[in-house]
């Protein structure tokens, strides 16, 4: 009798254990996740198939005669999220928004689920990691009762579709998609199996539906959203919600967005009775005085496209060790070396290579853009000659290796945010264009120019003021 030909079906096939990607042989490492030591043998290799044309759903229409009313964006109540958004809420529009642990993603969600709904639009919150009576117990203290919100506590995927054929929400908010698990699919909840199941579901529930659906995700050590990067793929919008978490400035940031711009920025208070938007946040960056004090300047920093009016700090004190101390909050390190580096070299200021040097910003924010170089050298050679800068004065700029202070970008939208709030004086590169009426903007082209403006300074003649351009 002959021997039977070994055919495709009798070969073994592989499978990875982290994320069910399948391959026909062996590998150390898996195509798909990345992870080393997960491919297994599971069985026969899967059978190639091919898919014929089928009877399609709708008919193809040229672009122009596509009715786009359907995706009208519906406001979430809260309008600093809508910024980010685009407006709000687009109909069946899926929304990623991921933070570290403790910045508040719940306290917002929760919030926002309490202000969309209404009659007409039922909002089903589902958490996975919290009973509902905890749920409850934040939503008292926040505010956040409504009768058309609904609350469960499931982390079955088919439970939370079923909950969705009971309520018929226009709304679906998941705390977290980590925490839910098909059990159609091998591997633990938060696995990249488990992940792109439960995404999938509930992407297709929401395009089927017209449901707009927040999930909130987990992220990594360094910052990158857990799971998959297929998730980030397949949602409509990503979030990504930060902030120091002993501060109470919280950021809603777009790093993806298929119904808006990516550059907004939304700024958020977090205080004990929950969480609050801030249409105006450059009072939480500033420290109003009477009189000014060594070692502070102010700048506008844009975030996005938002600018922001922040203060840096710096103080200098004789050190009692053989390598002096360098210590940053809320500033890049490696910009403070290069400006004190500048300082000591073309600005001839010599005492700052012996001295403690302490830098930081007011509030929380974070500056790490260029256009902040000025207003820390500045601060810096305050804080070392024990000279305050003149009053209601804003500094803006890069400083190159050089000294020379190179232009930045939106300049006139930073000028008009300090008019507004009632700085009176700024130091900007050459060629500022239109500056604000009753605004002195002086130009300066390099250090020397800059720490003219300190009192007592031997630099010669003042910056040139620039033409008025309205």
């Amino acid at each position: 009798m002959a021997a039977r030909t070994k055919t495709t079906k009798d070969r073994p096939s592989y499978r990875c254990t982290e994320c069910g990607w399948q391959t026909a042989k062996w590998l150390g490492r898996c195509a798909e996740c990345q992870a080393w030591g997960t491919v297994e043998e599971y069985g026969g290799a899967p059978a190639v198939r091919t898919t014929a044309p089928g009877r399609v759903t709708t008919s193809a229409l040229p672009i122009g005669q596509v009715d786009g009313r359907q995706a009208t964006a519906r406001s979430t109540g809260v309008p600093e999220l809508d910024r980010v958004l685009g407006g709000g809420l687009v109909p069946g529009a899926v929304v990623l928004l991921a933070g570290e642990p403790g910045v508040g993603k719940s306290t917002l969600l929760l919030d926002v689920a309490a202000k969309a709904a209404s009659e007409e639009h039922r909002t089903l919150y589902v958490t996975g990691e919290e009973s509902a009576s905890q749920v409850r117990l934040r939503a008292d203290r926040i505010k956040a009762v409504h009768d058309h919100l609904y609350l469960a506590a499931e982390t079955d995927l088919s439970a939370v579709l079923g909950h969705l054929d009971a309520v018929k929400p226009s709304l679906l908010i998941l705390d977290s998609v980590q925490t839910v698990a098909s059990p159609e699919i091998d591997g633990a909840p938060g696995g990249m199996a488990q992940v792109r199941e439960v995404a999938g579901a509930l992407i297709r529930a929401s395009k089927d539906r017209g449901m707009s659906t927040l999930l909130v995700g987990h992220v990594t050590k360094d910052g990158a959203i857990a799971g998959p990067r297929l998730l980030e793929h397949l949602v409509d919008v990503v979030l990504h919600f930060e902030g120091d978490r002993h501060a109470r400035l919280r950021l809603v940031r777009g790093v993806k967005n298929r119904y808006g711009a990516t550059d907004e920025v939304g700024c958020f208070e977090l205080h004990d009775e929950g969480i609050t938007g801030l249409a105006d946040p450059s009072g939480l960056f500033l420290t109003r005085r009477d009189e000014p004090v060594p070692g502070t300047c102010l700048t506008v920093t844009l975030e996005g496209r938002r600018p922001l009016v922040a203060e840096v700090q710096a103080l200098t004190v004789d050190s009692q060790i053989p390598s002096p101390r360098r210590t940053t909050s809320g500033l890049e390190t490696s910009r403070v070396s290069m400006m004190l580096a500048v300082l000591e070299q073309r600005g001839r200021i010599s005492a700052l290579g012996k001295r403690d040097i302490y830098s930081a910003t007011v509030g929380g924010v974070k500056l790490s853009e260029p256009a902040a170089d000025l207003a820390i050298a500045l601060a810096l050679a305050s804080a070392a000659s024990d000279t305050p800068l003149p009053k209601n004065l804003v500094a803006i700029g890069e400083v190159g290796l050089a000294g020379e202070v190179r232009r930045v970008t939106g300049v006139q939208r930073r000028l008009a945010e300090a008019h507004r709030l009632g700085f009176t004086h700024a130091l900007v590169p050459g060629d500022p264009g239109k500056v604000p009426a009753g605004m002195k903007v002086l130009e300066v082209a390099d250090m020397g120019d800059a720490l003219r403006v300190l009192p007592r300074s031997r630099r010669g003649e003042a910056p040139r003021e620039a033409e008025d351009r309205r």
